[in-house]
Parts: structure tokens; C-alpha cells; sequence
């Protein structure tokens, strides 16, 4: 059974695991996450690999997000700096006494309330995710647009990407689309550390930039 000092001893590690290496066992991680949520994520994807529990700490934790998204007052009370550790150790206890979870998963948000982390529950959860994504090799591409696309269109751009030089033969596109009316018009593309940037509010701040140093 999993322990939380396993659990410790993991994150501890953490910044070398995030390198790509373990400790004993040599689990290799399938990428480098940086900021605490990272070292949390790799911490716990090390620690359940060594346990070969990936895919049943994926569906912990995203039964986890849909908790925490749909109830506003279990976010306010990860969120609240004022409520004790012992007491937000508590309330996580039981929330996952509500579900069917995983030991390591009940272990490691013990660990993240004694270490006063809840609150970074959602972006560790999706540091995680990212983890897991990248071990499938699945790269997640979010197409920003000023209004809805149809599938026609994503598909014209997934199908650019996956002929480009940025993404390899062996890797699988995951596309989502994003609106967002204040780009004005053309698509905001980003894929991994990339950014592709052809919107019409783009092209007017250059051209701004272009008529006050002619100015």
C-alpha cells in the first residue's frame, strides 16, 4: 500500500525527477514542468508509476476537478488561508471518502494540506494532466478565435499543424477552440511553447507600433 512517505520522499525528489530521472526505481518522466504545481505533478505521476497506477491517478484526479468546479464553497474552503491545515486535511478526507479513489491519490492530498498546497489543487491536477498527455504523446493545441469554429475549420488547422515541422509523425493532436471576441478577427494558435499569433488585433498593434516610430 501506498504511503504518504512515499508520497514525501517524491517530492522531495522533485526537482530531479523533473529532469528526468528518479530515484531507485528510474522512472522516466515524459516532461519537464516548472513552478511548484510542476513539481507537485511530477512528484505524484513518479510515485504512481513506480506503483503502475498512471491512468487510475488520472481518473482520480479528474473526478476530483469536477468536484471541486461544480461545488463553489469545497473551493472557497481549498482556497481560504484562515481555515488550519488540520482542519483542511479534514474536509479533503472527506470529500474522498465520498468516492472510490486511489490510496496514492487519498496520500497525496494528504500530503498537499499538511504542506498547506490545496489550493494550488486544480493547477497541479492539470500539471498532471499535461504529464500524462505527453506520455501518449498527445500535444494539446488551443485554437483562439473572435467567434466559434465550425469542425471544418479546426480541421484545416489541425491538418496544417500535423504537416508542419513542429509536430512529428509519432505525435497526435488534441485541438480545442477558445473565443475570445477581443482578437478581433484571424486565430491565436499555441501548441506546447509556441504561439502562432494571426489575429486581426494583433496585426493593428503593429501596425500602431510602425506609425508611431514614424512618427
Amino acid at each position: 500500500m501506498a504511503s504518504i512517505a512515499n508520497v514525501r520522499r517524491a517530492l522531495n525528489s522533485a526537482p530531479q525527477v523533473a529532469r528526468g530521472y528518479a530515484t531507485a526505481t528510474s522512472v522516466q518522466v515524459p516532461a519537464v514542468l516548472h513552478g511548484i504545481e510542476g513539481r507537485y505533478a511530477t512528484a505524484l505521476y513518479t510515485a504512481a508509476a513506480k506503483k503502475q497506477a498512471l491512468e487510475v491517478v488520472e481518473a482520480d484526479l479528474k473526478q476530483v476537478k469536477k468536484v471541486v468546479e461544480k461545488d463553489s464553497k469545497l473551493r472557497e474552503f481549498l482556497d481560504n488561508p484562515t481555515i488550519n491545515r488540520i482542519e483542511k486535511k479534514s474536509g479533503v478526507q472527506q470529500m474522498l471518502a465520498a468516492g472510490k479513489y486511489n490510496e496514492l491519490t487519498k496520500n497525496f492530498f494528504d500530503t498537499l494540506a499538511e504542506n498547506g498546497r490545496l489550493y494550488d489543487t486544480v493547477k497541479i491536477i492539470n500539471s498532471y494532466g499535461s504529464l500524462m498527455s505527453a506520455g501518449r504523446g498527445e500535444v494539446q493545441v488551443t485554437i483562439t478565435s473572435a467567434k466559434e469554429l465550425d469542425a471544418k475549420e479546426v480541421a484545416k488547422v489541425k491538418g496544417f499543424l500535423a504537416k508542419s515541422s513542429f509536430v512529428t509523425a509519432k505525435q497526435t493532436l488534441i485541438v480545442s477552440n477558445k473565443v475570445n471576441p477581443s482578437i478581433l478577427g484571424g486565430l491565436v494558435v499555441e501548441f506546447g511553447d509556441k504561439t502562432i499569433d494571426l489575429s486581426v488585433s494583433s496585426k493593428i498593434n503593429k501596425l500602431n507600433q510602425l506609425l508611431q516610430q514614424a512618427i
